[in-house]
C-alpha cells in the first residue's frame, strides 16, 4: 500500500521523462494520489498507453506533450501546454535523464555539451519556467532526480555522473534562492532501479552478485520505491524539508 497524501490531490504536477521506467510509475503514483499529471517524454506509443492506462483506472487523464528536452524552448512551450489544460503548476518532478555509457576516449565536445542537455540542463529551465506559478500560489515543490553513480564512483559515462553531481548543487543553489518563495527543492537519489531499460541492457548474474552484495537490503530495487519518495518530497508532509539530497539505494553507499 502507497500511503495517501491529501495535499497532493488536485494538485498540478508536471513531470519530466513520464513515459516509461521510474518517470512512468512516479506518473502512476501521482495520478493514484489525485493530482493532476501533465508530462513529457519522446516515447508517443509507451506515453500514449501509460495515458489510456491512468484514464481506465478512473484517476484524472495525464496530459502527455511529446518533447525533447534538450530544446529549451519546446521545453517552454510544452509546460505551457500543461498549464493551460491543467492550471498553475506546483509541483515539478525533474525526472528526465539518460545513462549512455561512453568512454573517455570517445567524448567529443559535441558529445559532452548533449549528455549535459539530456541529464542537467533542463531540470533548471523547467525550474525557471514554473517557479512563477508555485510563488504566485504560495509556495510549491520541486523534486530532482539525481544519482548515486558518482557517488559510488562509477566509470564509463563521465558525461553522466558529472551531470548528476551538479544536479546535488543545482538543488542546493534553486533551495536557497526559491526558500523565500516558500518553494521547497529536495533531490531524490535512486541507486540502481530496476527499470526495463537496466533489466535488458546491464543486468548479468555478475552484476546483479555484486549488487546483493554491495545493498545492505538483498533485493532488487524498483521504479516504485523512488516514486514513493517523490511523493513524500512533494507533499505537504515534507514542509520542513528542503535543501535535501535523499537516496534511496538499498544501502549500497
Amino acid at each position: 500500500m502507497t500511503a495517501i497524501y491529501p495535499s497532493l490531490k488536485g494538485r498540478v504536477v508536471f513531470i519530466t521523462g513520464g513515459g516509461s521506467g521510474i518517470g512512468a510509475s512516479i506518473v502512476e503514483h501521482f495520478c493514484q494520489q489525485g493530482a493532476k499529471v501533465g508530462f513529457v517524454d519522446i516515447d508517443d506509443t509507451a506515453s500514449g498507453d501509460l495515458v489510456e492506462a491512468m484514464a481506465a483506472a478512473g484517476h484524472h487523464k495525464p496530459v502527455y506533450v511529446n518533447c525533447d528536452l534538450r530544446d529549451i524552448e519546446a521545453l517552454r512551450s510544452a509546460i505551457g501546454t500543461v498549464r493551460a489544460a491543467l492550471g498553475p503548476i506546483t509541483v515539478l518532478v525533474n525526472n528526465a535523464a539518460n545513462d549512455q555509457r561512453h568512454a573517455i576516449d570517445e567524448v567529443t565536445p559535441e558529445y559532452w555539451d548533449d549528455r549535459v542537455a539530456v541529464n542537467l540542463k533542463h531540470q533548471f529551465f523547467a525550474a525557471q519556467a514554473i517557479y512563477p506559478d508555485m510563488e504566485a500560489a504560495g509556495g510549491g515543490a520541486i523534486v530532482n532526480l539525481g544519482s548515486v553513480s558518482w557517488i559510488i564512483g562509477q566509470g564509463g559515462m563521465p558525461c553522466y555522473t558529472t551531470s548528476k553531481s551538479a544536479v546535488a548543487g543545482l538543488t542546493r543553489s534553486l533551495a536557497r534562492d526559491l526558500g523565500p518563495k516558500n518553494i521547497r527543492v529536495n533531490c531524490v537519489v535512486p541507486g540502481w532501479i530496476m527499470t526495463q531499460r537496466q533489466i535488458d541492457l546491464w543486468l548479468t548474474p555478475d552484476s546483479e552478485a555484486e549488487l546483493m552484495e554491495r545493498q545492505c537490503l538483498k533485493r532488487k530495487l524498483v521504479p516504485a520505491d523512488i516514486a514513493r519518495a517523490v511523493l513524500f518530497f512533494a507533499a505537504e508532509d515534507s514542509g520542513g524539508c528542503t535543501n535535501q539530497s535523499y537516496i534511496v539505494d538499498g544501502g549500497w553507499v
